[in-house]
């Protein structure tokens, strides 16, 4: 959905062949995308800001074109980075739309029962959700079991056992973010509840242009023995290559779509009862694990890990610089400099009195001097 989110993506693409010469830079590649989807969804699964979880979550998409990328698959990872601009640009935009209907409220705790007060972005957000949570036959289904199967069928077992959990997550925190959106009672503030309304059609056109697509955006990339097969990756292949894929042992890549969809279902009921049924269960849950859950919360605390590491250090740095190279060195040589020069000066000025008799006694007591020197020698 944003270019310079994905053009590193792009970028690994076109240079696949400099990649593929090394399998172990590969190899680095692919643990990367896996970790960095995990790290992700993980941190999205307590985030309480509407943008912040979409945020995440593109983070952990990014991942999973990472993933492809470094087990072969490019032509994937570009499918994958074209669906999830479908359906990744029609959940900001939602976001957007529920932003709009808050009067600008993004806190998700302060949001509810939103699907009878604004039904279009209600609809075309769950289509959305669907799409990222891998529903059969929307756009993200297609493109993150192919990249599923690719890593499976490559002999990266470890790496398809952490994405595949991570495609669990997603579903739940998609979820969870769309039962706390749209459904239970509305916990604004009275003002803000009295305004809420339908964003007006501006907004909601492009979200249904987007849900569309990200229901039908998939089909050009459909595993190769149904219908019409990979389009768009035999549109590819004279840049990317064709795949080389193995033969997936026992496990074919139906076996393998159908245990990603069922986990994925598992993660989305799983969210229905903490967040419907059970509302009460996830609060208690995060006061047991409290430090688990600050730990998520706090995003691993990444930000005061950089600000120990990069920033304070940098501050001092520069500090130190500032006061003692710049002020105390430099300035204090320029500055001293012109204090020696001044100070000559003024101590020749005293010389300078202005009174011809003095000058004329001078000049007099110069010249008995040098007449004296050359008597002397």
């Amino acid at each position: 959905a944003a270019t310079m989110v994905t053009a590193g993506i792009y970028m690994i693409t076109r240079l696949h062949t400099v990649f593929e010469m090394s399998p172990f830079a590969l190899e680095v590649v692919a643990v990367l995308g896996a970790l960095t989807a995990l790290f992700a969804a993980t941190i999205a699964l307590v985030q309480t800001d509407i943008k912040k979880v979409l945020a995440y979550s593109t983070v952990s998409q990014l991942g999973f074109m990472v993933l492809a990328l470094g087990v072969g698959a490019f032509a994937t990872a570009i499918f994958h980075l074209m669906t999830h601009a479908f359906f990744k640009a029609l959940l900001f935009l939602g976001a957007g739309s529920v932003i709009h209907g808050m009067s600008g409220e993004q806190d998700v705790q302060k949001m509810g029962g939103l699907r009878k007060k604004m039904p279009v972005t209600y609809v075309t957000f769950l289509i959305g959700t669907l799409a990222i949570a891998g529903a059969p036959g929307l756009a993200g289904f297609f493109s993150k079991d192919e990249i599923l199967w690719h890593t499976w069928a490559g002999g990266h077992t470890a790496l398809w056992l952490i994405a595949t959990c991570t495609a669990t997550l997603t579903a739940f925190y998609m979820f969870r973010l769309l039962f706390l959106t749209f459904f239970g009672e509305l916990r604004a503030d009275h003002e803000v509840a009295h305004h809420v309304h339908e964003s007006p059609a501006v907004m909601t056109m492009p979200l249904v242009i987007l849900a569309v697509l990200s229901v039908v955006g998939g089909w050009v990339g459909l595993p190769d023995h149904w219908l019409w097969g990979n389009t768009l990756g035999r549109f590819l292949a004279p840049v990317t290559g064709h795949p080389h894929v193995g033969h997936g042992g026992l496990l074919g890549e139906e076996a393998l779509m159908a245990i990603a969809t069922a986990l994925a279902g598992a993660g989305a009921t799983l969210a229905y009862v903490f967040y419907v049924r059970r509302p009460g269960l996830p609060m208690a849950l995060s006061g047991r694990f409290r430090g688990i859950y600050e730990l998520l919360l706090n995003k691993y605390r990444v930000d005061e890990l950089y600000d120990a590491i990069i920033v304070r250090p940098y501050v001092r740095a520069s500090t130190f610089l500032w006061k003692v190279v710049d002020q105390g060195l430099i300035d204090g040589f320029v500055n001293g400099l012109a204090g020696a020069v001044g100070a000559n000066g003024n101590l020749w000025r005293h010389a300078q009195t202005g009174n011809v008799q003095h000058y004329a006694l001078v000049f007099l007591g110069g010249v008995v001097a040098i007449l004296a020197y050359y008597v002397m020698r």
